[in-house]
């Protein structure tokens, strides 16, 4: 008989919960979504003190699961047990009473609350008036924050916090609930090398108090270095359970997509030709200074730096996103005033943002209405009207060229898994046949079978004489896509690597002047 949450977390309140091999154990579990099987007959058991890393391509049913086990979807069918004990959770915050919480991959805090409203909201201290002790938050929180060895002011508003940051907040939020079990969907996929160290370090001190962690990622270095063991789903199944000592890179690649994976990277040499795109001595005040650089038609100019180095303000800038303060731009041998992203687009620019949530996808919209919004203006209209029928055959060849999982053009995109987002919006700048593509962070919380396919899909692009920028913090991936590497540090350019010379050392040499 399953246990309802508020007995449930009367239950966990007393202390008096049976003693379970597994902390947390999910059986059988189906669920279903309009044309969708989600999840189908899925197991997954975590053990007291451990870090468990859920592995699997985007759309092979990690998050639904996660989602299901903090409250935010019902399961169709199966069973979620909580320390031996079954639980019906009704929502987010029947979770977190229960002791399960989820830091969600794409960060959910009030931007205009400060650090210590957002960790507190809904348990805020109160004063003996009834009204919130606003000294007595603050307090907690930084205790909190000197328990995790968080450097952050908690009275700060969270809007003028880095991503990074943000990010560490939504972890200390977690660790205050005092969870028994942590759910962290690619927690490092904005943190820099020296954070996702410190983020390691707050992990295992964690799992030394007995805490289950589920941890979710891409990357498979992170894996051998902070999980346990690790399950695997693939379409919606499970597939297998192993300790992480006793796999491969390569066995778990494998289990993930069904088949090998034998080229990541798959950069040909293609003939590079005239200067399509020289910038000269731009500059945004306050964020970077004398950025010049030229790029030639079917070169790949790849653009390494640590957090904060302004790649993609250099990006935003050339694209229109914010325009110079001073410089120049010139396509094609004319000098050219990008006051706009209308008028990048003219000039026959395309550009994938960093962040697919908050500046590319219009998530409430569908897949073909995402697609269309770049080409509307003028390729499919003809008299003033619109030719559905023939942009919607263009849409439907694209998103199965790119392999955009989805039951129809019309569901909306908040529906999608965040690799599945990610093509729709390359989906989205591709049929605008761009001769200058900028990509930041193509590949971020993408899976390795969509990266390979995106990375063929770059160097298919060069090879038909597409320009293309790339900005990538995963130093394998510049390194093994680039023609040239472009490297800044702190707002200015610090040197140029050819792809022959290139190496991890030299880049990281460059990016940490």
């Amino acid at each position: 008989m399953a246990v309802s949450p508020t007995t449930m977390a009367a239950v966990r309140a007393s202390g008096a919960i049976p003693n379970a091999e597994y902390l947390l154990t999910a059986e059988g579990v189906r669920k279903e979504f309009p044309g969708v099987v989600a999840l189908d007959d899925v197991q997954f058991r975590l053990k007291r003190g451990s870090v468990h890393a859920l592995m699997g391509e985007n759309g092979a049913g990690k998050s639904t699961l996660m989602k299901i086990l903090a409250g935010i979807y019902t399961p169709d069918k199966g069973d979620v047990r909580l320390k031996g004990v079954e639980i019906r959770l009704q929502s987010p915050l029947d979770a977190l009473e229960n002791g399960i919480a989820m830091i969600h991959q794409e960060l959910n805090l009030m931007p205009f609350m400060t650090v210590a409203e957002n960790i507190w909201i809904r348990r805020e201290p109160k004063n003996r008036l009834g009204f919130v002790d606003h000294g007595a938050m603050y307090r907690q929180t930084e205790e909190l924050f000197s328990r995790l060895n968080i450097a952050i002011d908690p009275d700060i508003e969270v809007r003028y916090l880095s991503v990074a940051n943000r990010q560490m907040v939504e972890i200390a939020k977690a660790v205050s609930y005092n969870s028994d079990v942590l759910i962290m969907d690619e927690p490092t996929s904005a943190l820099t090398e020296r954070e996702v160290e410190h983020l390691f370090r707050i992990i295992r001190d964690l799992r030394a108090q007995g805490i289950g962690i589920v941890y979710i990622t891409h990357k498979m270095n992170e894996l051998f270095e902070i999980a346990d063991e690790f399950s695997v789903f693939r379409d919606g199944k499970y597939i297998g359970t192993h300790a992480s000592s006793d796999v491969t890179r390569d066995d778990i690649i494998r289990m993930m997509v069904g088949r090998e994976i034998t080229q990541m990277f798959p950069k040909e040499e293609v003939l590079i030709g005239e200067v399509v795109l020289s910038v000269k001595n731009l500059n945004l005040d306050g964020v970077f200074r004398d950025v010049s650089f030229d790029v030639r038609s079917g070169e790949i100019l790849g653009v390494a730096g640590l957090v904060g180095s302004g790649r993609s303000n250099v990006a935003e800038t050339l694209f229109g996103v914010t325009p110079a303060s001073s410089g120049t731009i010139e396509l094609f041998g004319k000098q050219v005033e990008i006051t706009s992203p209308t008028v990048a687009i003219r000039n026959h620019m395309a550009f994938l943002t960093e962040d697919r949530k908050d500046t590319g996808c219009l998530l409430i919209l569908n897949v073909l209405e995402n697609m269309q919004v770049a080409v509307l203006h003028d390729k499919f209209v003809k008299g003033g009207f619109v030719q559905e029928g023939a942009i919607e055959e263009t849409c439907e060849d694209m998103a199965r060229k790119l392999r955009v999982k989805t039951p129809n053009l019309y569901e909306r995109v908040e529906n999608l898994s965040g690799g599945n987002q990610q093509k729709v919006l390359i989906g989205r700048w591709l049929l605008t046949n761009p001769k200058i593509l900028i990509l930041d962070e193509p590949t971020r919380g993408i899976d390795v079978g969509a990266k390979a396919e995106i990375h063929r899909l770059v160097t298919e692009m060069a090879r038909n004489g597409v320009a293309v920028i790339m900005i990538s913090s995963e130093m394998p991936e510049v390194l093994g896509m680039s023609d040239r590497i472009m490297v800044m540090h702190e707002g200015r350019v610090t040197g140029f690597l050819n792809r022959d010379e290139a190496t991890q050392i030299k880049v990281m040499e460059l990016a940490a002047q």
